[in-house]
């Protein structure tokens, strides 16, 4: 019989959510204890050595274990030009910060949210793809 103290200990990891886009980035965060994803951040800088820049400073102030990164695909789950560059963005998280990344298909994940004329957006589209991550894992 296991004894309570014999349980295995689960280090809770903070985990960064992306939905990359042309224009902006928006970056969400949650951990794995709660298993919830809120907004972060968009980053709006235009140049990549800007833009990691930026992503840098999110890491060094709250230290996450894991990227994901939103994929987009076309509905019938083709492939299109955005999902190559968010596959190189991705590449470029995993190679500049040597933290794990993973893809998260983001199909309608943007059709969760109600979007008023102009309102950005980019970091709520994050943290719904963070969420669909977490609500598969096995808890």
């Amino acid at each position: 019989m296991h004894k309570v103290e014999d349980a295995p200990v689960t280090v809770p990891q903070t985990v960064f959510g992306f939905d990359f886009g042309i224009k902006r980035i928006g970056v969400a965060m949650g951990n794995t204890m709660i298993g919830q994803a809120s907004p972060l951040a968009v980053i709006k800088s235009i140049d990549n050595q800007s833009r990691f820049a930026e992503i840098k400073a999110l890491i060094d102030k709250w230290g996450p274990t894991r990227f994901i990164v939103g994929l987009p695909l076309h509905p019938d789950g083709a492939e299109h030009e955005m999902t190559a560059r968010c596959r190189r963005f991705a590449n470029q998280l995993h190679g500049r910060f040597d933290i794990p990344v993973e893809l998260v298909d983001e199909r309608y994940s943007s059709a969760v949210l109600s979007q008023k004329r102009g309102e950005v957006i980019d970091d709520r589209a994050a943290a719904v793809i963070l969420q669909q991550y977490f609500d598969q894992l096995p808890y």
